[in-house]
């Protein structure tokens, strides 16, 4: 057995007794276990070359689920790239430190939004300072790193230039957009006053407020990651790896492969030495792994701020596009959605004939924490 799939090593795990989650994390292992089988509902097709008929299951569509919402992602990427300026753009990334792990496994829909904060904060007010302009932000949250460990990290998509006073737009000549190292010490500064403020408030009441304070006094003495490149040679690429994990978290099936036993081998990369990898774990491992990256219900990955937020984008795009000339606008390259096709002759002339109701069956919880 050379191919596996997330989905039976949740369901492997979920028949041994070997998964603890919260109810939030149980609602995806559920829809990731019935994800295109009869628990779904099922839809009957018939071709209408061949007449053959066959039923094919629904997809779960949750956001986590590996096999799941590639039409959105792909959708999100054309959306996103009819929509990129004839400018420059900067790739920043906002890393909070492995210290604050902890935290986030107790709070992780605080520190999620505290995280976005304190990004558009620090590339507001250092923008507003250095460039007498309003930046435009896009900005993508990650939480995981190749292995799958707690890495919480904002990809940013910023357009080389501002916007003054709403009407007039100022391009950034220079190959940096901010000094890193102010844009670094902004960061740290007004992420760890939002945690104060967090414990204030009474946000983070199971944690003590001497350990709280000792943290976060340690925390600004720690030097912060920012990451910052022009992204002037790769901005489609960019786009599209965004893209790619707009709609679920950074693991696919492929990455996966059976080993025997409860052993499975993790593909990854490894970065410090730039050369592809592999990790053994075990099938329980995987997936509390996994769960570490599981979303608060609602909760929104993707956000656009500045004068690519969603209130003010078209107005502001219409104005920076009167300022910026182009000699020929850029043909834009939209990839076609594959239609479905007859899985026996391969003919996409295929039609939906009626619908299976979802199977009442649904198991059990094994265990919750």
């Amino acid at each position: 057995m050379s191919k596996l799939n997330l989905a039976e090593v949740i369901r492997y795990c979920y028949q041994k007794g070997q998964i603890r989650a919260s109810p939030r994390q149980w609602q995806v292992l559920h829809h990731l276990m019935d994800c295109r089988t009869a628990k779904m509902g099922s839809a009957l097709y018939q071709c209408t070359a061949c007449h053959s008929r066959w039923l094919w299951h629904h997809s779960c569509r949750d956001r986590h689920c590996p096999q799941c919402q590639t039409h959105a992602s792909q959708h999100w990427y054309e959306k996103q790239k009819q929509q990129l300026l004839p400018v420059p753009y900067f790739h920043l990334v906002f890393t909070l430190p492995h210290e604050l792990n902890e935290w986030t496994a107790r709070y992780d829909g605080l520190i999620y939004r505290l995280l976005f904060r304190a990004s558009w904060a620090a590339l507001k007010g250092l923008s507003e300072r250095k460039l007498k302009g309003l930046p435009g932000m896009t900005a993508v949250l990650h939480t995981w790193g190749q292995r799958l460990n707690r890495h919480v990290h904002l990809h940013c998509l910023i357009p080389a230039g501002v916007l003054k006073y709403g009407r007039k737009w100022k391009k950034q000549n220079k190959n940096y957009l901010l000094p890193v190292k102010a844009l670094s010490h902004r960061f740290r500064g007004i992420m760890v006053s939002l945690l104060r403020d967090a414990e204030q408030q009474g946000l983070m009441m199971e944690l003590n407020k001497t350990e709280i304070t000792r943290k976060l006094n340690q925390l600004m003495k720690k030097t912060w990651v920012v990451y910052s490149k022009s992204a002037i040679h790769y901005r489609d690429t960019l786009v599209q790896y965004l893209a790619r994990y707009s709609h679920r978290i950074g693991l696919s099936n492929h990455r996966l492969k059976y080993q025997g036993g409860e052993q499975i081998t993790l593909s990854c990369y490894d970065y410090k030495h730039h050369r592809p990898a592999v990790l053994q774990l075990t099938c329980r491992e995987l997936v509390r792994r996994y769960l570490l990256h599981v979303l608060p219900k609602g909760f929104m990955r993707i956000r656009h701020y500045g004068y690519l937020a969603n209130a003010i984008r078209a107005k502001s795009l219409a104005v920076i596009r009167k300022v910026v000339v182009q000699a020929e606008p850029e043909k834009e390259n939209i990839t076609e959605d594959k239609k479905p096709h007859c899985p026996e002759c391969g003919s996409q002339g295929i039609r939906c004939t009626g619908e299976v109701k979802k199977a009442d069956v649904c198991p059990p919880k094994v265990s919750s924490a």
